[in-house]
């Protein structure tokens, strides 16, 4: 159907705004209801055993995620419709002053949108004015010799009819027709829109159907760039982040939070209660989208993610809260989930792991143990303490089939580019932190304790960070402590003595054993590549100092000035145990090494006077 000029001009745009406010209330009904829901009725069934129990858990969390689904899907329509008024109005005021223009000067404007203007200039051959006429203009007019004065110079006549309201009328007239047919565009587009935006049959909210939420919430995103992508201070810092969101109504924040859950739930310096909101949105329609493929990549990372839901629904009231502060399907995958609140605790910690990690099963299995159990720890000297795994960067991983090339992947460009995102994270929890002065720990195992290491180097140090603790250390690409921005008196280091990562060999050392095992694999075999490896470590090893290791320093050597906290050796690597890093992955573990967890759960809780230390290397 043509859209008039008089359709526009007329057009009530606060109809749709009306309309988008009651779609908004239906989202914050179905919000409401499922808070409820989660919150009372799931966690009241919690302590109940029994067939009848379970049963009615599984039907709740099922209404739980119908009511979530409804919740977004109101929410998208209220962005699409509010995205619509906003349009439409622009191009109504684009309308209204063409016609004002029309009316100051005297022209009509006819019902078919053409202008009509009055005599005026002379013919310079009669010495008469020239008569007026009427003109039709066009949505995209071409360049016209007779063009309108706005592009001629205002001193310029008309090139063809010296008439010189000809080409002012002109001009109106492509105005009038450029803001209907920009009207029409904007109608057609969000019919489209809305038109997708209905629930597949039946009333069981799959994985299909959070497929389909997501590409519902990818039209609205293209149709709504304008009218809400352009708000988001993505590259400002998280301190400005929070005073936007601060500063923000709760329906313009609903609607961020419905259209863009992924960027919000991501976002630093947003407050954790709605980044863990925006984040279970998001994490339903990764699931609903990776669910769809069958490449490794997606089904990894499909599995990693199915995990973390189910230790969302499945908490113990014993164990402390979880928060899902971040999730996403790039690189390798993102993951950032809290124990304890960060914004409310006085104790925060953020861990970074290593070597090998990755969004999968097996990172939401252990490392998001070890966060808990380190919040849990924390949390029995402190109660306000909270600990954070951040998986936000992509660390190298194993090439389990080429053991030899193990050491070749350990570089620190995973390391330089993770740090300022770990930085930026940082700054983002003092910013939302409600305590006056928190105490806040960077965390890192392994490979990630390069991360923090790096992070503590750059220009001002690890936002916020008043400790330091390194466990499983290669080396953080520091020389001493006192290069990590806290003081050496605020560095922590535990390293089993049974734990090969925290003694690599250093560059030399480890080219000379790859280079030799190398040459001995080729002319003898396996026993070659044993006596040539041997050779090349001893002769990089003759001419190195034997306080440096893989990434320099050994933090738990006495020259690189930090504290030593006691931690169990654990079995010796494949002798007294089952595989070659047992003792590498204890650390965080009370029931394997309690000294370890313990000395880490009194420096987190800010009571690091209490460790036990024991002599440095």
């Amino acid at each position: 159907m043509t859209v008039t000029w008089q359709q526009l001009r007329d057009l009530k745009t606060q109809e749709y705004t009306e309309a988008a406010t009651a779609w908004a209330e239906a989202s914050t009904r179905a919000d409401a209801a499922r808070d409820r829901i989660s919150m009372q009725m799931i966690k009241s069934l919690e302590e109940q055993k029994g067939v009848s129990a379970v049963a009615a858990r599984e039907r709740l969390k099922r209404l739980d995620r119908n009511f979530d689904f409804i919740h977004t899907e109101c929410g998208l329509i209220r962005t699409t419709l509010n995205s619509l008024a906003h349009e439409l109005s622009e191009e109504q005021v684009r309308l209204k002053d063409a016609l004002d223009d029309a009316a100051a000067r005297g022209y009509t404007v006819h019902a078919d949108g053409s202008v009509q203007y009055p005599e005026g200039g002379e013919n310079s051959l009669t010495k008469q004015p020239v008569p007026g006429g009427t003109v039709k203009g066009a949505a995209r007019p071409l360049l016209q010799l007779n063009a309108p004065p706005h592009q001629l110079g205002p001193q310029q006549p008309s090139l063809i009819n010296p008439n010189p309201h000809h080409a002012v009328a002109l001009d109106i007239a492509n105005r009038l027709v450029g803001a209907v047919t920009a009207a029409q565009e904007v109608d057609s587009r969000f019919t489209r829109a809305l038109n997708r935006l209905k629930a597949p049959d039946g009333i069981e909210v799959t994985d299909a159907t959070w497929a389909d939420a997501a590409g519902d919430a990818e039209v609205v995103r293209k149709e709504a760039a304008d009218y809400l992508r352009d708000t988001i201070p993505e590259k400002s810092s998280p301190a400005d982040r929070n005073s936007w969101w601060k500063g923000l109504t709760e329906e313009q924040r609903a609607e961020l939070l419905a259209v863009y859950p992924d960027v919000i739930g991501n976002l630093d310096g947003i407050p954790v209660s709605v980044r863990h909101d925006a984040n279970q949105d998001n994490l339903q329609m990764l699931i609903g989208k990776l669910s769809g493929q069958d490449d490794e990549k997606s089904q990894t990372q499909l599995a990693g993610m199915r995990s973390i839901d189910s230790q969302l629904w499945n908490q113990k009231p014993t164990d402390p809260p979880m928060y899902l502060l971040g999730i996403g399907d790039q690189g390798g995958g993102r993951a950032i989930v809290a124990f304890g609140n960060p914004d409310t605790s006085r104790n925060v910690s953020a861990y970074v792991p290593g070597l090998g990690t990755a969004l999968d099963a097996e990172f939401a299995r252990n490392d998001l143990t070890r966060a808990r159990d380190t919040a849990a720890g924390a949390r029995s000297v402190d109660i306000s303490s909270a600990a954070i795994v951040w998986l936000g960067y992509d660390a190298p991983q194993l090439p389990a089939d080429k053991p030899l090339d193990n050491l070749a992947v350990m570089s620190e460009e995973h390391a330089r580019k993770g740090a300022p995102a770990y930085n930026q994270f940082m700054a983002g929890i003092s910013a939302t932190n409600e305590n006056a002065d928190p105490h806040v720990t960077a965390v890192g195992h392994s490979y990630g304790s390069l991360t923090v290491g790096q992070a503590a180097q750059l220009n001002g140090g690890i936002p916020g960070a008043d400790d330091i603790i390194l466990v499983g250390s290669p080396g953080t690409g520091a020389q001493h402590a006192d290069q990590l921005g806290v003081g050496k008196e605020h560095v922590y280091v535990g390293a089993s003595d049974h734990d090969p990562v925290s003694m690599l060999p250093n560059k030399t050392e480890s080219q000379g054993l790859l280079r030799g095992a190398g040459a001995g694999l080729l002319t003898g075999g396996i026993p070659g590549a044993l006596v040539g490896g041997a050779a090349g470590y001893f002769i990089g090893d003759a001419v190195t100092d034997d306080n440096q290791i893989y990434f320099g320093m050994d933090p738990a050597n006495k020259d690189f000035g930090a504290n030593r906290f006691l931690v169990d050796d654990g079995p010796l690597p494949v002798f007294g145990g089952s595989g070659l890093m047992d003792a590498h992955s204890n650390y965080f573990n009370p029931s394997k090494d309690p000294d370890s967890a313990d000395n880490i759960a009194l420096i987190i809780a800010g009571k690091a006077h209490k460790i036990t230390t024991e002599e440095h290397r």
